[in-house]
């Protein structure tokens, strides 16, 4: 079977569906399918990948030419429409979608403030590309339940949950844990760092814990300044190898994902943590909070998060019961082995 995959970009582009689909593609392969990706922009030597000219506009790049491709399945990543749009309108068939995240316009994208009525624009010009895509295809795929019946699109339709995943092998499970809080993700202002900061402020207040902040982005500079401005004991590291990003997560007290947009829809960066046997604690958003229950604690707002990091990093016998329960979660339920058995079951019966 040919299995073609579209996405708006690939690896080594950083981001959470550009890994997924990733680590899709390998997992196929290894278990026999033929696996061809279309994107705007990446490189694998493992898989085929296509990438086509696109006017590069952020996060949503607008293939000029499509390639023609031949499969026995379409599987297309959304957001970002407009590559999942064309193998809908040459009538490819059977498609399947995966919906990973809403269109939420940012304040900011690339440093810059956008407009409120811009960003409207944008996601009406979004959600009218998106549901005909949706109304053409065989299956829609959902990461959580609570995302698929929140969300303002996805919820007109009938979905199937598929959550992401990892590979669960890579991730040493770690009993002892030194003193610091973690951050890992893109430093850009959807992902609410500077709510984490204004928690820090409280939490080190009682307590002398340091925060280290993994990962790049254009608001690291403004991010910088106000962790100066709040005088907290902050540590941005950068981009660190997967092998050194996995090592920090391994060690720390807590894994905290800030995120309270629904530009933010699952988090696999929780289960690299409850991997690891850390504690996780993750917004009361939609999606976010179905994986953070798994292996941690959900907050509300910035006095919240502090209380919750105060609450686990004080006590050793909470975050080693929350530490365990994530690893087993993990291996039950969002290890690759599973997820993919899900995927090709979808597969089979289209």
């Amino acid at each position: 079977m040919k299995v073609i995959l579209t996405t708006p970009y690939y690896p080594p582009h950083i981001g959470g569906v550009e890994v997924h689909v990733r680590n899709l593609a390998l997992k196929l392969k290894l278990k026999g399918y033929e696996v061809e990706v279309v994107t705007s922009a990446g490189f694998d030597d493992s898989v085929k990948v296509r990438t086509v000219p696109s006017i590069p506009i952020p996060y949503s790049p607008i293939p000029l030419r499509f390639p023609k491709v031949c499969g026995d399945v379409y599987h297309s990543h959304i957001p970002s429409p407009f590559f999942a749009r064309e193998i809908a309108k040459r009538k490819l068939k059977p498609h399947i979608v995966t919906y990973h995240n809403d269109v939420v316009i940012p304040e900011r994208v690339d440093g810059r403030r956008i407009p409120a009525k811009i960003g409207r624009i944008i996601e009406r010009i979004n959600e009218e590309v998106t549901i005909p895509i949706l109304e053409s295809a065989e299956v829609i795929i959902a990461t959580t339940e609570s995302y698929a019946k929140t969300s303002p699109i996805l919820s007109k339709f009938d979905v199937k949950i598929v959550p992401n995943a990892i590979d669960v092998s890579k991730y040493e499970f770690c009993d002892e844990k030194d003193d610091y809080i973690v951050y890992v993700g893109r430093l850009v202002e959807y992902k609410g760092l500077p709510i984490l900061l204004e928690a820090m402020k409280i939490v080190q207040r009682e307590l002398p814990i340091k925060l280290l902040v993994v990962g790049d982005g254009e608001d690291r500079q403004r991010f910088e300044k106000l962790a100066e401005k709040l005088g907290i004991d902050v540590e941005f590291k950068g981009i660190l190898s997967e092998k050194d990003k996995i090592d920090v997560i391994k060690r720390a007290r807590i894994l905290v994902l800030p995120s309270q947009s629904r530009l933010e829809a699952f988090g696999i960066v929780l289960l690299e943590a409850m991997a690891c046997g850390t504690p996780v604690i993750g917004s009361n958003t939609a999606g976010v909070r179905d994986v953070a229950r798994e292996g941690g604690l959900i907050f509300y707002d910035v006095e919240d998060l502090a209380d919750k990091i105060l609450k686990i990093a004080t006590n050793d016998r909470l975050a080693r019961s929350l530490g365990r329960k994530g690893r087993r979660s993990v291996e039950e339920k969002y290890n690759w082995n599973a997820v993919i058995g899900k995927i090709e079951k979808i597969y089979m019966n289209v």
